[in-house]
């Protein structure tokens, strides 16, 4: 009897766990009764269903990425690329999604490639291999991410969110590789003329500052030496006019010394008027003695 108890304790115990189940923020739920689904809505939080009747499957809702493998396209014109992409989808529609797919990513990801190459296939077969290359990759992806939503929302019930180009491999006997590499150099070249010529007018400023405080400089210099010179000669002058006043026949003979010696001075021959001014103190030598005592 007592077996029997601990029996019926333990299946009203798994009957109790099987009422509840929990939906995270990052997923979906579907709510089955006999096989068939009942309830899509169920929000994050705590549920209940029927014991032994329904049944609750679980979905990633979060961004899914789809890589693919490298594929050749043709071009407008005929000339083959090498494209390697990558998608990133989620689960718009969970009901749809698992009709189409039974709730297995695989086999949704396996649906899905199909339909981006031929969206990408379609894209790059109405471009010319130039276009291709100097396309802007978000441009592109955009273009295909409209042709492929169009056709995966209401088939399988998702919704791709991107579709990125990593790489597009050009033919080596193309004549594009070499115009994108003159264009990548001329645009280098334009570049570096560019810094170069910023370069040089900040140079140009830099040197004229330089030369106005030159200037500057210099004039102030000059100012400076004018004023000290002035200074000087008016100094010079006191000290000769008190000189002069304190003896003015000494002062008189020796302002004659000093023309005396710049006169006689490296000259082979002078003729001078021997009544001349200049000539006083050697025609009166006795007046230049007395003078100096």
């Amino acid at each position: 009897m007592k077996i029997l108890w601990i029996v019926i304790a333990a299946v009203l115990v798994v009957l109790a766990a099987d009422t509840v189940y929990v939906v995270n923020e990052s997923q979906l739920a579907l709510q089955f009764q006999f096989g068939r689904i009942v309830r899509t809505d169920a929000t994050p939080g705590l549920h209940f269903k029927i014991p032994l009747v329904q049944s609750v499957r679980l979905f990633d809702r979060r961004i899914l990425t789809l890589d693919a493998q490298p594929a050749r396209y043709l071009t407008q014109e005929k000339k083959a690329v090498a494209v390697d992409y990558f998608a990133t989808w989620r689960i718009a529609d969970v009901r749809r999604y698992y009709t189409a797919t039974l709730g297995v990513e695989d086999s949704a990801e396996q649906r899905l490639t199909p339909i981006v190459v031929e969206a990408l296939r379609n894209t790059i077969n109405q471009r010319q291999l130039q276009d291709i290359v100097v396309l802007n990759r978000s441009n592109l992806g955009g273009e295909m991410l409209r042709n492929v939503n169009r056709i995966t929302q209401p088939s399988l019930g998702i919704e791709v969110v991107d579709i990125r180009i990593k790489r597009i491999d050009l033919p080596e006997d193309s004549n594009v590789l070499k115009s994108v590499y003159e264009r990548m150099s001329a645009e280098r070249s334009r570049a570096a003329l560019k810094l170069r010529a910023e370069g040089d007018e900040e140079s140009s400023k830099i040197r004229a500052g330089a030369d106005m405080q030159r200037q500057v400089i210099a004039a102030e210099a000059e100012r400076d030496a004018q004023q000290l010179k002035g200074q000087g000669d008016a100094e010079a002058a006191s000290i000769a006019a008190q000189a002069y006043s304190a003896d003015p026949e000494f002062y008189a003979f020796y302002r004659s010394m000093q023309a005396y010696r710049t006169a006689f001075g490296g000259k082979d021959v002078l003729v001078l008027d021997p009544d001349s001014e200049l000539l006083r103190y050697f025609a009166n030598p006795g007046r230049a003695a007395a003078s100096t005592k």
